[in-house]
Protein backbone atom coordinates (compact mmCIF):
# COMPACT_ATOMS: atom_id res chain seq x y z
CA UNK A 1 0.00 0.00 0.00
CA UNK A 2 2.79 2.51 0.53
CA UNK A 3 4.04 2.48 -3.09
CA UNK A 4 0.49 3.92 -4.36
CA UNK A 5 1.09 6.77 -2.46
CA UNK A 6 3.47 9.29 -3.63
CA UNK A 7 6.24 11.06 -1.31
CA UNK A 8 6.02 14.08 0.27
CA UNK A 9 3.09 16.58 2.17
CA UNK A 10 -0.32 15.59 1.29
CA UNK A 11 -1.63 18.12 -1.63
CA UNK A 12 -4.64 20.09 -1.08
CA UNK A 13 -6.11 22.81 1.39
CA UNK A 14 -4.55 21.87 4.92
CA UNK A 15 -6.25 22.53 8.48
CA UNK A 16 -5.72 25.66 10.03
CA UNK A 17 -3.99 24.19 12.97
CA UNK A 18 -1.29 22.37 10.49
CA UNK A 19 1.72 24.51 10.53
CA UNK A 20 4.55 25.52 12.81
CA UNK A 21 4.10 27.27 16.49
CA UNK A 22 6.93 30.15 17.59
CA UNK A 23 7.96 30.37 20.74
CA UNK A 24 9.51 33.88 22.18
CA UNK A 25 12.89 32.52 21.44
CA UNK A 26 12.24 31.45 17.86
CA UNK A 27 11.83 27.59 18.89
CA UNK A 28 9.31 25.89 16.38
CA UNK A 29 6.85 23.49 17.22
CA UNK A 30 4.44 21.59 15.08
CA UNK A 31 0.84 22.46 15.07
CA UNK A 32 -0.70 26.20 16.15
CA UNK A 33 -3.01 24.39 18.56
CA UNK A 34 -0.95 22.10 19.94
CA UNK A 35 -0.57 18.51 19.27
CA UNK A 36 -1.05 15.31 20.18
CA UNK A 37 -0.16 11.40 19.04
CA UNK A 38 -1.26 8.25 20.43
CA UNK A 39 0.57 5.25 22.56
CA UNK A 40 -1.60 2.11 22.26
CA UNK A 41 -0.28 -1.67 23.72
CA UNK A 42 -1.96 -4.50 22.54
CA UNK A 43 -1.83 -6.19 25.88
CA UNK A 44 0.54 -8.29 24.73
CA UNK A 45 3.83 -6.93 25.20
CA UNK A 46 3.64 -4.80 22.23
CA UNK A 47 2.95 -0.80 20.98
CA UNK A 48 2.20 0.40 17.50
CA UNK A 49 4.93 2.71 16.64
CA UNK A 50 4.97 4.51 13.19
CA UNK A 51 8.38 4.58 11.15
CA UNK A 52 8.34 8.37 10.02
CA UNK A 53 9.07 9.29 6.03
CA UNK A 54 12.13 11.08 5.74
CA UNK A 55 10.40 14.58 4.33
CA UNK A 56 8.75 14.90 7.94
CA UNK A 57 10.09 16.64 11.09
CA UNK A 58 13.02 14.19 12.85
CA UNK A 59 11.86 11.81 9.10
CA UNK A 60 13.10 8.03 9.52
CA UNK A 61 12.66 7.88 13.51
CA UNK A 62 10.21 6.17 15.15
CA UNK A 63 7.66 7.49 17.19
CA UNK A 64 3.77 7.08 17.83
CA UNK A 65 0.90 7.93 15.56
CA UNK A 66 -0.12 11.70 16.00
CA UNK A 67 -0.29 15.27 14.80
CA UNK A 68 -1.43 18.60 15.03
CA UNK A 69 -5.13 19.34 16.63
CA UNK A 70 -7.51 21.11 14.72
CA UNK A 71 -9.22 23.97 16.59
CA UNK A 72 -11.15 23.69 19.41
CA UNK A 73 -9.94 20.12 19.19
CA UNK A 74 -9.19 18.72 22.76
CA UNK A 75 -6.43 16.49 22.88
CA UNK A 76 -7.87 12.91 22.85
CA UNK A 77 -9.84 13.77 20.03
CA UNK A 78 -6.78 14.83 18.21
CA UNK A 79 -4.65 11.69 18.70
CA UNK A 80 -7.54 9.39 18.17
CA UNK A 81 -8.51 11.05 14.96
CA UNK A 82 -4.54 11.29 13.86
CA UNK A 83 -3.90 7.58 15.01
CA UNK A 84 -7.05 6.92 12.60
CA UNK A 85 -6.26 9.00 9.82
CA UNK A 86 -2.89 7.62 9.57
CA UNK A 87 -2.25 4.18 11.11
CA UNK A 88 -5.81 2.99 10.65
CA UNK A 89 -6.78 2.79 14.43
CA UNK A 90 -10.25 2.32 15.18
CA UNK A 91 -11.88 4.63 16.69
CA UNK A 92 -13.85 2.67 19.04
CA UNK A 93 -11.25 0.16 19.77
CA UNK A 94 -8.95 2.19 22.39
CA UNK A 95 -9.33 2.00 25.91
CA UNK A 96 -8.26 5.18 27.88
CA UNK A 97 -5.41 4.85 29.96
CA UNK A 98 -4.08 8.28 30.38
CA UNK A 99 -2.31 11.61 29.24
CA UNK A 100 0.58 12.76 29.47
CA UNK A 101 1.42 16.33 28.34
CA UNK A 102 4.50 18.30 27.37
CA UNK A 103 4.34 22.24 28.37
CA UNK A 104 6.44 24.50 26.36
CA UNK A 105 4.09 27.39 27.73
CA UNK A 106 3.16 28.55 24.00
CA UNK A 107 3.04 24.67 22.94
CA UNK A 108 1.62 21.60 24.04
CA UNK A 109 2.71 17.94 23.18
CA UNK A 110 0.08 15.48 24.49
CA UNK A 111 0.66 11.85 24.61
CA UNK A 112 -2.81 9.73 24.68
CA UNK A 113 -1.98 6.26 26.23
CA UNK A 114 -4.42 3.27 25.78
CA UNK A 115 -4.98 -0.33 25.39
CA UNK A 116 -6.33 -1.82 22.14
CA UNK A 117 -10.26 -3.31 23.03
CA UNK A 118 -9.93 -5.84 20.13
CA UNK A 119 -7.31 -6.75 17.77
CA UNK A 120 -6.74 -4.73 14.71
CA UNK A 121 -3.65 -4.65 12.14
CA UNK A 122 -2.51 -1.34 11.53
CA UNK A 123 -2.98 0.46 8.36
CA UNK A 124 -0.98 2.89 6.45
CA UNK A 125 -3.01 5.10 5.21
CA UNK A 126 -1.66 8.54 4.35
CA UNK A 127 1.79 9.74 3.05
CA UNK A 128 3.43 10.36 6.56
CA UNK A 129 4.42 6.42 7.29
CA UNK A 130 7.15 4.22 6.03
CA UNK A 131 5.99 1.22 7.95
CA UNK A 132 3.70 0.55 10.94
CA UNK A 133 4.29 -1.84 13.28
CA UNK A 134 3.31 -3.57 16.63
CA UNK A 135 6.68 -3.69 18.25
CA UNK A 136 7.75 -5.81 21.74
CA UNK A 137 8.06 -3.52 24.07
CA UNK A 138 11.89 -4.87 25.07
CA UNK A 139 12.60 -3.93 21.76
CA UNK A 140 12.03 -0.04 21.77
CA UNK A 141 14.84 1.10 22.98
CA UNK A 142 16.76 -0.21 19.71
CA UNK A 143 14.92 2.02 17.35
CA UNK A 144 16.18 5.06 16.09
CA UNK A 145 13.18 7.14 18.22
CA UNK A 146 12.12 10.15 17.56
CA UNK A 147 13.31 12.78 19.73
CA UNK A 148 10.36 13.79 21.68
CA UNK A 149 9.13 10.16 22.01
CA UNK A 150 12.44 8.50 23.27
CA UNK A 151 12.80 11.42 26.14
CA UNK A 152 8.91 10.54 27.06
CA UNK A 153 9.48 6.98 26.76
CA UNK A 154 10.90 5.61 29.79
CA UNK A 155 8.66 6.75 31.81
CA UNK A 156 5.35 5.92 29.53
CA UNK A 157 7.14 2.66 29.45
CA UNK A 158 7.09 2.17 33.27
CA UNK A 159 3.49 3.18 33.29
CA UNK A 160 2.41 0.48 30.65
CA UNK A 161 0.31 -2.28 32.80
CA UNK A 162 -0.99 0.41 35.34
CA UNK A 163 -4.60 0.40 35.29
CA UNK A 164 -6.65 2.53 38.38
CA UNK A 165 -10.05 0.85 39.62
CA UNK A 166 -12.66 2.73 41.67
CA UNK A 167 -14.99 0.86 43.50
CA UNK A 168 -17.81 2.75 44.99
CA UNK A 169 -20.26 2.47 47.80
CA UNK A 170 -23.47 3.73 46.66
CA UNK A 171 -25.46 3.71 49.11
CA UNK A 172 -22.66 5.82 51.12
CA UNK A 173 -21.82 8.37 48.69
CA UNK A 174 -25.45 8.82 48.34
CA UNK A 175 -26.08 8.87 51.82
CA UNK A 176 -24.02 11.79 52.33
CA UNK A 177 -25.68 14.56 51.47
CA UNK A 178 -29.35 15.72 52.65
CA UNK A 179 -31.11 16.02 49.73
CA UNK A 180 -34.00 14.08 49.64
CA UNK A 181 -32.42 10.50 48.32
CA UNK A 182 -34.61 8.49 50.75
CA UNK A 183 -37.85 9.44 49.33
CA UNK A 184 -36.20 7.99 46.16
CA UNK A 185 -33.35 5.84 46.82
CA UNK A 186 -33.47 3.67 42.88
CA UNK A 187 -33.62 7.73 41.17
CA UNK A 188 -30.55 8.88 43.73
CA UNK A 189 -28.98 6.00 42.48
CA UNK A 190 -29.87 6.41 38.69
CA UNK A 191 -28.37 10.36 38.97
CA UNK A 192 -24.99 8.56 40.72
CA UNK A 193 -24.28 6.57 37.87
CA UNK A 194 -25.19 8.86 35.33
CA UNK A 195 -22.88 11.16 36.99
CA UNK A 196 -19.92 7.75 36.84
CA UNK A 197 -20.34 7.41 33.42
CA UNK A 198 -19.87 11.22 32.59
CA UNK A 199 -16.76 11.04 34.82
CA UNK A 200 -15.70 7.45 33.37
CA UNK A 201 -15.27 9.79 29.79
CA UNK A 202 -13.86 12.71 30.89
CA UNK A 203 -10.99 10.72 32.84
CA UNK A 204 -10.04 12.18 36.69
CA UNK A 205 -6.48 14.17 37.54
CA UNK A 206 -3.52 12.20 38.22
CA UNK A 207 -3.11 13.18 41.31
CA UNK A 208 -6.63 12.21 42.76
CA UNK A 209 -5.11 8.51 42.46
CA UNK A 210 -1.57 9.57 43.76
CA UNK A 211 -0.04 8.40 40.25
CA UNK A 212 2.02 10.64 37.71
CA UNK A 213 1.08 12.10 34.62
CA UNK A 214 -1.73 14.37 34.21
CA UNK A 215 -4.82 12.58 33.40
CA UNK A 216 -6.34 8.56 34.03
CA UNK A 217 -9.15 7.02 32.75
CA UNK A 218 -9.84 4.09 35.83
CA UNK A 219 -12.21 1.51 35.64
CA UNK A 220 -15.12 2.06 37.59
CA UNK A 221 -17.22 -0.58 39.41
CA UNK A 222 -20.45 0.76 41.73
CA UNK A 223 -22.72 -1.14 43.59
CA UNK A 224 -26.14 -0.74 44.34
CA UNK A 225 -27.97 -2.67 47.30
CA UNK A 226 -31.65 -2.47 48.65
CA UNK A 227 -34.35 -0.62 46.58
CA UNK A 228 -31.25 1.54 45.03
CA UNK A 229 -31.09 -1.83 43.07
CA UNK A 230 -34.11 -0.47 40.64
CA UNK A 231 -32.04 2.48 39.40
CA UNK A 232 -30.41 0.90 36.29
CA UNK A 233 -29.80 -2.58 34.77
CA UNK A 234 -28.92 -1.13 31.16
CA UNK A 235 -24.95 -1.51 30.71
CA UNK A 236 -23.20 2.31 30.90
CA UNK A 237 -20.03 2.63 28.95
CA UNK A 238 -16.64 2.41 31.52
CA UNK A 239 -19.20 1.42 34.54
CA UNK A 240 -19.81 -1.68 35.74
CA UNK A 241 -23.31 -1.75 37.75
CA UNK A 242 -23.25 -4.57 40.56
CA UNK A 243 -26.79 -4.98 41.86
CA UNK A 244 -25.90 -6.68 45.40
CA UNK A 245 -28.05 -9.93 46.39
CA UNK A 246 -27.14 -9.39 49.72
CA UNK A 247 -24.89 -7.65 51.65
CA UNK A 248 -24.04 -4.64 50.05
CA UNK A 249 -20.52 -4.47 51.85
CA UNK A 250 -19.44 -7.83 50.87
CA UNK A 251 -20.13 -6.81 47.25
CA UNK A 252 -18.23 -4.31 47.72
CA UNK A 253 -15.25 -6.28 48.96
CA UNK A 254 -15.73 -8.74 46.57
CA UNK A 255 -15.59 -6.21 43.86
CA UNK A 256 -12.50 -4.74 45.23
CA UNK A 257 -11.07 -8.21 45.63
CA UNK A 258 -11.35 -9.35 42.03
CA UNK A 259 -9.74 -5.77 40.60
CA UNK A 260 -7.10 -6.54 42.77
CA UNK A 261 -6.93 -10.02 41.64
CA UNK A 262 -6.72 -9.01 37.93
CA UNK A 263 -3.39 -7.11 38.58
CA UNK A 264 -5.41 -3.37 38.44
CA UNK A 265 -3.65 -0.81 41.13
CA UNK A 266 -4.50 1.34 42.27
CA UNK A 267 -7.86 -0.09 43.22
CA UNK A 268 -9.45 2.59 45.30
CA UNK A 269 -12.87 2.29 47.39
CA UNK A 270 -15.04 5.67 47.79
CA UNK A 271 -16.71 4.93 51.34
CA UNK A 272 -16.90 6.88 54.61
CA UNK A 273 -17.94 3.13 56.66
CA UNK A 274 -15.08 2.49 59.03
CA UNK A 275 -15.50 -1.41 58.92
CA UNK A 276 -15.55 -1.41 55.45
CA UNK A 277 -12.72 0.62 54.59
CA UNK A 278 -10.67 -1.55 57.00
CA UNK A 279 -11.71 -4.56 55.35
CA UNK A 280 -11.26 -3.41 52.02
CA UNK A 281 -7.54 -1.92 52.59
CA UNK A 282 -6.57 -5.52 54.43
CA UNK A 283 -6.92 -6.89 50.98
CA UNK A 284 -4.79 -4.24 49.41
CA UNK A 285 -6.72 -1.75 48.13
CA UNK A 286 -7.00 2.52 49.57
CA UNK A 287 -10.02 4.39 50.13
CA UNK A 288 -11.80 7.95 49.47
CA UNK A 289 -14.10 9.48 51.37
CA UNK A 290 -17.27 10.26 49.42
CA UNK A 291 -16.28 13.77 48.89
CA UNK A 292 -13.87 12.71 47.05
CA UNK A 293 -16.25 11.78 44.19
CA UNK A 294 -18.81 14.41 44.50
CA UNK A 295 -16.13 16.71 43.97
CA UNK A 296 -15.59 15.30 41.03
CA UNK A 297 -19.17 15.17 40.01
Amino acid sequence: MPDALPPGPPPGPRDPGDAWAYGPDGTKAWGVFGAAGLLVDDGRGRVLLQHRVEWSHHGGTWGIPGGARHEHEDAVTGALRESAEEAGVPLDGVDLRHTSVLDLGFWTYTTVVGRASRPFEPVIADRESLALSWVPVDEVDDLPLHPGFGASWPALRSAIGVMPHVVVDAANVVGSVPDGWWKDRAGAASRLVDGLTALAAAGVPAPLLDLGFTRWWPGWTVVLEGDARGATSEPRPGVSVVLADGSGDDAIVAAASAAVDAGDAPVVVVTADRELRARVEAIGATTRGPSWLRDQL
